[in-house]
C-alpha cells in the first residue's frame, strides 16, 4: 500500500491532480478491493464476490478515495486512518453505477458490457446491494477509528446515500414521466444530490473529520466539494455529448438515447425556438441510437448556446470554489492537489 502521507507531504514529482491519479489509482484500487470478503461457499464467490471484485478492479481513476486522503492530510491528519472510509465511498460508487446502469438500460461501462448484461439482472442487483452493505460495515469494523469518529463518519455516509437516492429519483422520474418542463435550477438540485455529495462534498468532509480538522475546515471542504462535484457532473454531461467516443468508455451520446435531462438539455429547451424545441424533444423521446440523429440533437443544443452555457457554468463554479479554498486551508502539497482537482474536473477528457 502506498504511503499517502509521504506522497502528499513530501513528494516533489507530483505537480498536478492528474499526476496524483495516475500514480495512485491502481494502488488505492488494490487497497479498496482488499476489503471485499470471500464467500463461505464456492458458489457465493462465483455469483457474488467475484463479480464485485472484477467490476471494482475496472474501477476508473479512484478520485473519490484519493481526494478523501488529500483532505485528511490538508488539515494535518494521518491518511492511513482514512482507508476504511475511502473504501466505503468507493464501494458506494460501485453499487451506484451498477444500479444506475440497470435503471438506464445502459450497455457499456468503462469499456466493458454492463454487469447486468454479463451476469444477468438479478445477480447484478444483488452485487450492487453487496456494495451498499459494505459502505457502513467497512467503517464500523475499523479498529483504527475511535467510536466518536466512527459515528460522525457513518452519519455522513448515511446522509450521502439518502441524497444520492433522492437525486436518482428525480433523474429517473423525469425520464419516466416524459417531463420536459425541467428548469436549469431543477437540474442543479438533481445533480447536486445525485453526484456532488458523493463525488466531492462527502469524501472531503470525511477526510477532514478523520484528519481532526476544525468545523470551519470540515464545512469549507464540504462546500468546496459541492461546487466542484457539481462541475464534475456537468463536465461528464458535456463529454457524453462532445467528447471522443473512444475516451468516454461509456456509451457515447447515450444521454441523448436515454433522454437525460442534463444542464445542456434543459437550457436548450428553455431557449430554443418552438420548431427546434419540438424537434429536440422528439429526438430525446425516441431513444434513437442513429448517429445522424444524435449529431442533429447535439447541433440543436449547440445552436441554442447551451453547450457553451454549461461549460462556462462549470468553470465559474470551480473558479469561485478555488478562491474560497485558498483562504480557508493553510498552504501545503495536499491543498495544491485539491486546487488542481477543480481544474481537472472541468478539463478532463474522460
Amino acid at each position: 500500500m502506498v504511503d499517502f502521507n509521504e506522497l502528499l507531504i513530501a513528494s516533489d514529482d507530483i505537480d498536478s491532480f492528474e499526476d496524483y491519479l495516475e500514480r495512485c489509482a491502481d494502488r488505492v484500487g488494490d487497497a479498496v478491493n482488499s476489503f471485499i470478503p470471500r464467500g463461505s461457499h464456492p458458489d457465493m464467490d462465483r455469483y457474488l464476490y467475484t463479480p464485485l471484485v472484477h467490476y471494482s478492479k475496472n474501477g476508473g481513476k479512484r478520485h473519490r478515495p484519493l481526494i478523501l486522503f488529500a483532505a485528511c492530510v490538508a488539515v494535518g491528519g494521518d491518511a492511513s486512518k482514512a482507508l476504511s472510509a475511502a473504501a466505503a465511498i468507493e464501494h458506494f460508487h460501485t453499487a451506484a453505477l451498477i444500479h444506475d446502469d440497470i435503471a438506464d438500460g445502459a450497455e457499456l461501462r468503462r469499456g466493458e458490457p454492463c454487469l447486468h448484461l454479463r451476469e444477468g439482472l438479478g445477480l447484478a442487483i444483488n452485487v450492487g446491494d453487496l456494495g451498499l452493505q459494505m459502505v457502513n460495515g467497512t467503517v464500523a469494523k475499523d479498529p483504527n477509528l475511535d467510536d466518536h469518529t466512527k459515528v460522525r463518519v457513518l452519519t455522513e455516509l448515511i446522509e450521502m446515500t439518502k441524497r444520492t437516492i433522492e437525486g436518482q429519483a428525480l433523474d429517473i422520474g423525469w425520464a419516466r414521466d416524459g417531463r420536459y418542463d425541467i428548469s436549469p435550477e431543477d437540474y442543479l438540485v438533481m445533480a447536486t444530490c445525485k453526484t456532488a455529495h458523493y463525488s466531492g462534498a462527502v469524501p472531503l468532509a470525511i477526510g477532514a473529520i478523520i484528519g481532526g480538522g476544525t468545523e470551519t475546515q470540515i464545512e469549507g471542504l464540504r462546500n468546496y466539494g459541492l461546487d466542484t462535484g457539481l462541475a464534475f457532473q456537468i463536465q461528464d454531461d458535456l463529454l457524453n455529448l462532445i467528447g471522443k467516443s473512444e475516451s468516454t468508455k461509456k456509451g457515447f451520446r447515450d444521454d441523448i438515447t436515454e433522454g437525460k435531462r442534463t444542464l445542456v438539455v434543459v437550457h436548450a429547451l428553455k431557449n430554443l425556438g418552438e420548431a427546434d424545441r419540438e424537434r429536440l424533444i422528439e429526438l430525446l423521446s425516441s431513444h434513437t441510437k442513429d448517429p445522424a440523429e444524435l449529431d442533429e440533437a447535439v447541433a440543436i443544443m449547440n445552436k441554442s448556446g447551451s453547450i457553451d452555457y454549461a461549460r462556462n457554468y462549470a468553470e465559474n463554479l470551480t473558479s469561485i470554489a478555488k478562491n474560497r479554498l485558498v483562504d480557508m486551508i493553510e498552504p501545503s502539497k495536499a491543498r495544491d492537489l485539491l486546487i488542481s482537482m477543480a481544474d481537472w474536473f472541468v478539463s478532463r477528457l474522460s
